[in-house]
Formats: C-alpha cells, sequence, structure tokens
C-alpha cells in the first residue's frame, strides 16, 4: 500500500485543528466554572418540598447569579450565601426569567418573600432584615408550594441536612 505521508500529515493536522476549534467553541459557550448542586429542603404547612440548587459562594458568582440564562425549570434554583448574616439587596439586571426571591435568615427560617420579579429590571429588592441566604427559584414556586415567611430551610449552610 502506497501512500504520501506528507499528505497523511497535512490531512491529520487539518482535522487536529478543526476538532480544537470545535471544544474551544464548546468551552466558550459553557457558563463560568462547574456549577456544583446540592439538595435543599423547605418545610411548609403542605409537607416537605426538595429543591436541586446551584450554589453561587464566590463573588462572581454572586453577582452573575442567574443572568443570561433563558429558563429555570421547576424543583430548580441557585442559592446564595451571604455568609455573615447581613441587609442583603438583590435586582434582576440582565435576567430574563422572572423569579422568586426566598430571603433566609441564618437560623434557617424565611424571612421574606419576593414573589414573581420583573425580568431585566434594575429595581431593588431587599431582604428588609438580616439574612444568611437567598434562594432564587423560578417565579410563582412560593405560591405553588405555599411557601411562606417563617418555614424551615433544610441544607447545610443552615446547619441542617
Amino acid at each position: 500500500m502506497n501512500f504520501d505521508r506528507k499528505a497523511v500529515w497535512s490531512a491529520l493536522k487539518g482535522w487536529l485543528a478543526a476538532i480544537l476549534v470545535v471544544a474551544g467553541c464548546s468551552v466558550a459557550s459553557a457558563p463560568a466554572g462547574a456549577a456544583t448542586f446540592q439538595p435543599l429542603e423547605i418545610v411548609t404547612r403542605n409537607g416537605v418540598q426538595v429543591f436541586s440548587v446551584e450554589m453561587a459562594t464566590t463573588e462572581e458568582e454572586k453577582q452573575t447569579g442567574l443572568m443570561y440564562r433563558k429558563e429555570l425549570a421547576d424543583g430548580k434554583g441557585m442559592l446564595f450565601d451571604f455568609s455573615p448574616e447581613q441587609e442583603v439587596s438583590m435586582w434582576m439586571k440582565n435576567t430574563y426569567v422572572s423569579l422568586d426571591m426566598i430571603f433566609i435568615g441564618a437560623n434557617g427560617r424565611i424571612l421574606r418573600i419576593a414573589e414573581n420579579t420583573e425580568p431585566l429590571s434594575t429595581k431593588i429588592i431587599s431582604s428588609r432584615g438580616p439574612a444568611r441566604a437567598v434562594l432564587e427559584v423560578v417565579a410563582g414556586t412560593a405560591q405553588k408550594y405555599g411557601i411562606r415567611p417563617g418555614d424551615r430551610v433544610g441544607h447545610p449552610l443552615f446547619g441542617s441536612k
């Protein structure tokens, strides 16, 4: 079998370059940092509701939050850790999905719920008291599951589950 080594090598380099370009595009379109998901429970009068939450712990993760995302599935969310407990202010800038923002005290009790937030708004949404964390879920979740201020949140951030 005869073959031209230069031609084969040239073809292999071309394929390798194409693979690297495709791989680079895939990496560039992925969210920054690997998301870690954890279970979170909210004990309501209607029972226990379980969510799978993405953690926002670094300053970059907290600043970006759910910005630029076009959808958020029911049962999913993002938990922002603002340790130590403090007055927290959020907004919806560059956030396309309406959310329920659930402000949670260090004791794991829900302090306040801002329901059906306005997408792309720069209006400040305050915790109205010291909060350790904020749980963002798709709008309508609090109403759907009967989540209310005073309900208990189970997650390692609050010394439980």
